[in-house]
């Protein structure tokens, strides 16, 4: 099975460091944060990848070109400009059977699996991995006369979940593909004709947006837990 992994966006948020380096390529304890999405894969047995590049496409180009792990890597150039949609289409001709797509700077112990299993359970063509939302903000809790009662810091916020990446695709979805970006158009478009799935994970993950994002990853990665290569239970 093909993962495809869109690493191709100027990813804005995490400048200045993406000014001279594509996003993807921003280090986690030394090693950039698509090899270790790559590893997610790699550990369940998926380590057939095509990486939609774009912007600063050569350093990813040369990275992959001097270091060669086991596994069979394909980079597509779908442009600097091209929006998520757009760069998975782009990838199509490689796409002939069921296939994942995922982002650059997402980690997640979600068990594939599980995760295929339920794809192929249901008669949708595409299946996406949602996980509950947590807040970036503490929280304060008080009574009806303002009293605080309590400090919850960074509270999942019950009931509301978010697109975690690790999708699952069924290749007739390009038959109805609709628009340039996946998450405003495709995927809404998907859901419209009930041809859209939501997997349910309460485990672990992590997106890499900002410097702060970073330095949280390291964090966790310095003290050995490493969550994102241990596959949480369904």
């Amino acid at each position: 099975m093909k993962v495809v992994i869109l690493a191709g966006g100027r990813g804005m948020r995490a400048s200045p460091f993406t000014e001279y380096m594509p996003k993807p390529m921003m280090p986690v304890c030394g090693k950039p944060i698509v090899l270790h999405v790559m590893e997610i894969f790699a550990r369940q047995g998926l380590t057939d990848f095509v990486l939609s590049v774009g912007y600063r496409k050569e350093n990813i180009i040369d990275y992959f070109g001097t270091r060669r792990p086991d596994w069979n890597v394909t980079i597509v150039d779908t442009g600097e400009e091209t929006d998520t949609a757009g760069r998975v289409e782009r990838c199509k001709h490689l796409l002939d059977d069921t296939f994942m797509v995922t982002y650059s700077d997402g980690l997640c112990d979600v068990g594939l699996a599980d995760l295929l299993a339920f794809h192929a359970a249901h008669d949708g063509l595409v299946t996406v991995t949602s996980v509950p939302l947590e807040s970036q903000y503490g929280t304060i809790e008080a009574d009806a006369s303002g009293k605080v009662l309590a400090f919850r810091e960074k509270p999942i916020l019950a009931g509301h979940w978010i697109n975690a990446g690790f999708m699952v695709l069924d290749p007739r979805v390009f038959e109805s593909w609709q628009g340039e970006n996946l998450e405003r158009e495709v995927l809404p478009a998907l859901q419209a004709q009930g041809a859209l799935y939501a997997y349910r994970h309460n485990g672990f993950f992590k997106s890499m947006d900002t410097h702060k994002d970073q330095q949280e990853l390291e964090r966790i990665y310095d003290e050995g837990r490493i969550p994102w290569l241990q596959p949480a239970a369904a």
